[in-house]
């Protein structure tokens, strides 16, 4: 019951999270001269009667609290509106570019734990050897290293010789994973590493340092002292409640990710919703950047329910309540 009505609070909460949001995506674009908002579709250059036929279109010449009711009914109906310049529907752009972006972030975030966190802890049991301090020096590197820098550095030193050499495994480009797993994975695997060589550095350094706090607790002397052997002190034990700041910075990390899939998403030719945002702030194309912000608040609010429901999986002394 602690659970359900935990889940419930959280809900509630997101839905008022995504609602501030969209509001103040409306407010940001629309509580502005009607003029301004048409000429931002019309173009400058556009004729008194052209500007006031798109402020018709738009219902820019309605009172703002009207506009705003219009828009949050159409918003609770899972309606996001059509594109201002070839009146596509924002829900088939957003479902047309959604699957690159959403292999790529999955990809990339277990591939970032899996690296980040397993070199994380066996830094830490193995405090000041030489596994930890070459560790510490990718640690660096991985952090220094810019997104876009690393992307063009794999084309030219992978993607362009293996090709060159008849190994067409990897490829450019975005493949479903109904195209076949093994051709999904070829066109993903660079964008992947890409996106994940700056995140599996950070938290193989946030892991490490919390894993050598946890083992200098006192519980963990105490589990120590009862015979228990290292492998369990450290996995069952202290692992567990390290990982909690661990998670806490990956809610963190998975709500700003959907900005940073932007230049792997370019320098890859992927598409997605990145590249589509990004359009759509050179346009102007107002409908089509408010459908990303709320599906990244929707994404950030899911993300962070999931989050705290971690915590008391991974560290008994947390409860639901």
């Amino acid at each position: 019951m602690a659970l359900i009505r935990f889940l419930i609070r959280r809900i509630l909460t997101g839905i008022v999270v995504i609602w501030v949001v969209a509001s103040a995506s409306f407010l940001l674009f629309f509580a502005r001269p009607a003029e301004t908002v048409a000429r931002s579709l019309a173009g400058r250059a556009a004729s008194p009667a052209v500007l006031q036929n798109a402020i018709n279109q738009l219902g820019l010449n309605q009172p703002i609290l009207v506009q705003y009711g219009h828009y949050v009914s159409r918003l609770v109906h899972g309606n996001l509106g059509f594109s201002y310049y070839d009146q596509e529907s924002v829900n088939t752009i957003l479902k047309q570019d959604l699957p690159p972006t959403a292999s790529l972030v999955a990809g990339a975030v277990i591939l970032w734990l899996i690296v980040g966190l397993g070199v994380g802890i066996l830094s830490a049991t193995r405090a000041r050897s030489f596994f930890d301090r070459f560790a510490t020096f990718g640690v660096l590197a991985g952090i220094s290293l810019p997104t876009f820098v690393l992307g063009e550095l794999l084309l030219l030193v992978v993607f362009l010789p293996l090709n060159e050499h008849g190994f067409h495994w990897i490829q450019d480009g975005y493949v479903g994973p109904s195209g076949g797993l093994g051709q999904w994975v070829g066109h993903m695997v660079l964008p992947w590493v890409t996106l994940a060589t700056v995140q599996a550095a950070v938290y193989t350094r946030l892991s490490r340092g919390s894993l050598l706090d946890t083992l200098g607790e006192d519980y963990i002397r105490t589990a120590r002292a009862k015979g228990l052997s290292e492998r369990v002190v450290i996995y069952r034990h202290a692992v567990r409640a390290a990982m909690t700041p661990v998670v806490s910075q990956l809610g963190v990390d998975l709500g700003a990710l959907l900005g940073g899939v932007v230049v792997v998403e370019t320098v890859f030719g992927l598409g997605g919703l990145g590249q589509v945002s990004v359009q759509a702030v050179d346009t102007d194309n107002l409908p089509v950047i408010i459908g990303f912000v709320i599906v990244a608040a929707l994404f950030v609010v899911v993300a962070n329910i999931i989050v705290d429901m971690c915590y008391a999986l991974l560290d008994p002394r947390i409860r639901i309540t």
